[in-house]
């Protein structure tokens, strides 16, 4: 008698960077709107409150440099690594950022609404309130970071990973997920939009830690 095995399906996983910076230049300028930044290192520089709207970083390092509130709307990170920055309130709504390495990053309400996040690696740090809704990621790691009341609402998710990742109080209100992988959340809490996860998997572990989340949002009363 023939036997039909079921098939697991496969989660696409998303595809990594690979950023190979030319030997750099060192840069201990400002940055200016609409600036072009090619093959430049800045390290250690205080940019904070400056305007970078619309500029143009290609195969460049961002080393240790200071973004309080600095303004790179509409900013475009191309084969660049970010290494070790820090600020708060840091804008870059509509930013593209696509084969960028994101490390050690701390950062405090970032704004990345809108934005477009192609092959990128965000590994290490630690991101407080990051707004990105609206936002598009495709092929994006997180891996070995906090994220604490990061946004997703609205956004579009494909092939985004979470390794090993602390991941609580999220928003994921109207966002579309495809292949999206939550099974390395360490932590898990999901504060709204526990019913736009169609399209993610998670472990049995985090479907029982969901399990109140799911319940209220179904409206089933649970009662010993």
């Amino acid at each position: 008698m023939a036997t039909t095995r079921k098939k697991k399906a496969a989660v696409a996983g998303a595809r990594r960077p690979e950023v190979r910076l030319p030997p750099l230049e060192g840069y201990e300028g400002g940055i200016a709107p609409d600036g072009d930044y090619d093959g430049l290192e800045l390290a250690g520089l205080d940019l904070a409150g400056q305007s970078g709207e619309g500029a143009r970083f290609l195969d460049c390092a961002l080393r240790e440099c200071g973004l309080d509130e600095a303004r790179l709307t509409g900013a475009r990170f191309l084969d660049s690594v970010l290494t070790g920055v820090r600020g708060v309130g840091t804008v870059l709504a509509g930013a593209q950022l696509r084969d960028v390495e994101v490390v050690d990053a701390r950062l405090g309400g970032a704004q990345l609404h809108g934005a477009v996040l192609e092959r990128v690696v965000v590994r290490g740090g630690k991101s407080d309130y990051l707004n990105l809704r609206a936002a598009k990621l495709k092929d994006v790691v997180f891996e070995g970071c906090v994220l604490s009341e990061p946004d997703f609402g609205g956004a579009v998710l494909e092939r985004v990973e979470f390794v090993d990742c602390v991941l609580t109080g999220a928003d994921f209100s109207g966002a579309r997920l495809k292949d999206v992988d939550l099974r390395g959340v360490q932590r898990l809490e999901i504060a709204r939009g526990v019913e736009s996860l169609a399209g993610a998997v998670i472990s049995t572990a985090q479907l029982l830690d969901l399990a109140p989340v799911l319940a209220a949002q179904l409206g089933v009363r649970v009662e010993e």
